[in-house]
């Protein structure tokens, strides 16, 4: 009868340990943190073993060393690495020697380099193994390592990924004892879940970044296209960060209730990268037009050209005017010729005065200021009545009428036409970010990289929306 109830406890007691294992395995799946996902490993895989100490180690494949990312001791109150905050003082366990040849003396590393498993009864007496680091480590803290129990973590294609590495497992008593047969199953089940979780994770997270780099790529090309907006793209995204996260810590007013999740902080970070993807398509004299002539060049070259052809027609006819004015009698002295003549040369003298002060004031308005007064507007019109033959002979105003629309912008150095032409790039942006097929966690990205130019009072654009 006792021996009955001693195997139905056993069998309980090993059900259980199934459960946990089930119920392990199905919250590796969900963790996102990599360092959260590696402690919940090491958690589980110490709890269904009833180990005391265990270390969680990682491959390194382009170094060819094992890497300790977890360790925990329960005896002596010891956790390292992952969220723990206190760096693991352990260097990395080499695959290979000196030599060159598989280092088949560290357990880990036997079982990295075999795919096997290790199970020791006693550190201390087994034969095959340094454990010299181990009687050092026990020698400082007083601490005796006895049984050892090291698993192989194999991903999705078997290749082996890490190392999970238990010490001391533990008696109802608390005394040590040898891992058992049944540990070491159920520690070589959840060794399985976990690679594949590591590897999931690892792979999520290359996804992600080869994402993000994409979307900094396009950034890049399009900052280049201007050196009056360049990084602006790079900006964005780290004072929206910085604005979700102050109103996130707010305890008061309307925004008490707004918490962000690390899902939300992804999410948003996403959306900054993107607001500006549509400009991809925004012709770059327009992005870049740091003048109000400015196209493919600052067309205010072409209008100092014409004031200079202004000049000579000046001087000419100044000349001319002369040449006709009528010569004194003999002894008469200068006459009306010298006062004719006075009177040409202070009209030109004015007239060139006029022309160069016209030709510093549209390079003045060319700049484009906070605010163009109507004078100013009225000038430009003025100026753009003066008439002048180009290189056909062919009389025309001075200015063109794109050349006075442009000079009489009111503010900036963009027309209406160029506005509606920056505009328009967020609703390519919208279009962009809607075709793309995103996961669930990321829906809201085209909402929110579409809404940055809305503003609460209705006039924002482009589709007005209000608070």
């Amino acid at each position: 009868m006792a021996q009955e109830q001693a195997q139905r406890a056993t069998l309980e007691g090993l059900l259980n340990r199934l459960n946990d294992l089930n119920a392990i395995g199905a919250s590796l799946s969900s963790e996102r943190n990599i360092n959260k996902l590696l402690e919940s490993i090491l958690g589980a895989a110490m709890k269904i073993t009833n180990a005391d100490a265990g270390t969680l180690y990682l491959l390194d494949a382009e170094k060819q060393v094992l890497t300790f990312e977890i360790l925990h001791n329960h005896s002596l109150g010891i956790r390292m690495g992952g969220t723990s905050g206190e760096a693991i003082p352990f260097y990395p366990i080499h695959l290979l020697g000196k030599d060159g040849q598989p280092n088949h003396a560290m357990v880990v590393s036997h079982a990295a380099l075999s795919g096997e498993t290790v199970n020791i009864p006693d550190a201390y007496i087994a034969a095959g193994f340094d454990f010299s680091g181990t009687k050092n480590f026990d020698a400082k803290t007083g601490y005796r390592s006895r049984s050892f129990l090291a698993v192989p973590m194999r991903d999705h294609e078997h290749e082996v990924i890490g190392v999970l590495q238990l010490i001391n497992a533990l008696d109802e008593a608390g005394g040590v004892q040898q891992f058992s047969e049944d540990d070491q199953k159920l520690l070589e089940s959840l060794a399985s879940q976990a690679a594949i979780a590591i590897s999931n994770r690892r792979l999520i997270s290359q996804l992600e970044e080869l994402f993000e780099s994409f979307i900094k790529l396009i950034n890049t090309a399009i900052d280049d296209k201007s050196p009056y907006t360049g990084g602006h793209c790079a900006r964005v995204p780290v004072l929206t960060m910085m604005l979700a996260e102050a109103a996130s810590r707010t305890e008061s007013g309307i925004l008490k209730d707004f918490k962000l999740t690390d899902q939300d902080r992804y999410e948003l970070k996403m959306a900054g990268l993107l607001h500006d993807c549509g400009k991809i398509t925004t012709p770059v004299h327009v992005v870049d037009k740091a003048t109000k002539l400015h196209t493919l060049f600052d067309r205010i070259q072409l209008i100092d050209t014409r004031f200079e052809i202004l000049k000579r027609d000046a001087e000419i006819e100044m000349l001319r005017a002369s040449a006709r004015s009528p010569l004194p009698l003999e002894g008469e002295g200068p006459g009306e010729r010298v006062i004719e003549e006075d009177a040409i040369r202070a009209a030109y003298a004015a007239r060139i005065k006029q022309l160069d002060d016209d030709r510093e004031f549209l390079r003045s308005s060319n700049i484009g200021g906070e605010k163009m007064s109507d004078a100013d507007i009225e000038n430009v019109l003025r100026i753009a009545r003066y008439r002048w033959r180009n290189a056909a002979g062919v009389e025309e105003d001075f200015l063109s009428a794109d050349e006075v629309e442009n000079l009489t912008i009111r503010a900036g150095t963009l027309t209406a036409a160029e506005r509606e032409i920056i505009n328009h790039h967020i609703v390519v942006t919208i279009k962009m970010l809607e075709s793309l097929p995103w996961p669930k966690h990321l829906k809201r990205v085209p909402e929110y990289a579409g809404g940055h130019h809305e503003r609460m009072d209705g006039k924002g654009y482009p589709k007005g929306l209000t608070r």
